[in-house]
């Protein structure tokens, strides 16, 4: 059986921290990772690495005995971790800490490998963040963009730029670095989550109406695209 959980992290890292988490699994199982715009730093079978933001599915093989923590940053907030790396540099691909860190990761990997537990490793990554947090300056205009994004009827491009007083060229350039992907893609994944928050007990095409999709098939393509499978088949399993 596995078990996920996640918890709120410590009230001064509830800017760029969405959520401590941890995965406890007694027998192997396959994953399936559906975008969400976050970043997360993970200590998963004495490996210490960050999962970039993703475009479309993943399917993760998790062996028996899996026992994981982690801490995810908010869109936009990866920073927070990477510094002067761009999040972009990220997208689709989940590498060791020590590649974008160098020797600074030692004294951490030190840490979590005197650990036994999920709940202790993600407690010292929260730790970590909590340290990070004095050096790290957010972007309030990708966080002003990332809000936008996220309501039920997100701006064009365009107009997100002007009322951030940026040219379009600049609000991409920025936003891709910070998020790791564009404006658009980072709505289309916000919808995909909306969706999923709200379920389908109402029915598929109320549920493409109530999460901002233009209409059910537009919301089936989308679902397709970003998570490899059908509105009905993975809302039954989510």
């Amino acid at each position: 059986m596995a078990r996920y959980q996640e918890r709120a992290p410590r009230p001064e890292l509830a800017g760029p921290v969405t959520c401590v988490w941890t995965h406890e699994s007694a027998s192997g199982h396959e994953q399936r990772i559906i975008p969400d715009g976050c970043v997360d730093l993970i200590w998963i079978g004495g490996r210490l690495e960050l999962a970039g933001p993703d475009s479309g599915p993943r399917l993760v093989d998790l062996p028996p005995g899996t026992a994981a923590g982690g801490v995810r940053m908010r869109p936009g907030a990866a920073g927070l971790l990477l510094g002067a790396t761009p999040t972009s540099e990220l997208l689709d691909d989940q590498v060791p800490l020590p590649e974008v860190w160098g020797s600074r990761a030692t004294g951490l990997l030190d840490r979590l490998h005197a650990t036994t537990t999920a709940p202790e490793s993600a407690l010292v990554l929260e730790d970590l963040a909590l340290r990070l947090l004095p050096r790290f300056a957010r972007d309030p205009a990708i966080d002003a963009a990332v809000a936008a994004l996220a309501g039920l009827r997100p701006p064009p491009v365009p107009g997100l730029a002007d009322a951030l007083g940026l040219s379009e060229r600049q609000l991409r350039r920025r936003f891709t670095a910070a998020v790791g992907y564009g404006p658009k893609t980072l709505a289309a994944v916000l919808r995909l989550r909306r969706a999923l928050r709200l379920g389908a007990g109402g029915g598929l095409a109320d549920l493409a109406a109530a999460a901002g999709y233009a209409d059910q098939a537009h919301m089936t393509r989308e679902f397709r695209r970003l998570a490899g499978l059908p509105p009905a088949a993975l809302l039954s399993s989510w």
